[in-house]
């Protein structure tokens, strides 16, 4: 087998092993995950690279031009679980991939709390508790 071939079958081997991650150590290793591609077949919890940002198939779909994932809502959610060692900024999510209870961000220079589950609105609107300690 030649070296391309070999390199071939090794991402092959990554990716599958990469299946295996949650979405939390997904995006430490985003560099594992196939980037999304035009007339692919994704089934549903498959997650891709799209601009250097990670996101999970939310409908088993043949993927097209205009049905990419910041094109495609429906189809495709940004991974947005933060690591728990880790508050990170917060992301206006879509209705498919909101914020839970406990989750926390950080905003207008102050971290936030989420207080309910599905949370789509800004820090400081509601939803949210400011941490003060």
């Amino acid at each position: 087998m030649d070296i391309i071939g070999r390199a071939r079958e090794l991402r092959s081997e990554i990716e599958q092993l990469a299946d295996v991650l949650d979405d939390s150590a997904a995006l430490d290793y985003t560099e594992l995950f196939p980037t999304w591609k035009e007339d692919a077949v994704y089934e549903v919890s498959a997650r891709v690279r799209f601009e250097g940002i990670l996101y999970k198939c939310l409908q088993a779909h043949t993927s097209q031009s205009t049905w990419t994932p910041t094109d495609a809502p429906s189809l495709w959610a940004r991974v947005l679980i933060p690591d728990p060692e880790t508050i990170p900024e917060w992301i206006q999510p879509d209705s498919t991939n909101p914020y839970m209870k406990g989750d926390k961000v950080t905003h207008n220079s102050k971290t936030w709390e989420s207080n309910v589950d599905n949370n789509v609105w800004e820090p400081g609107v509601y939803g949210w508790d400011e941490v003060t300690e």
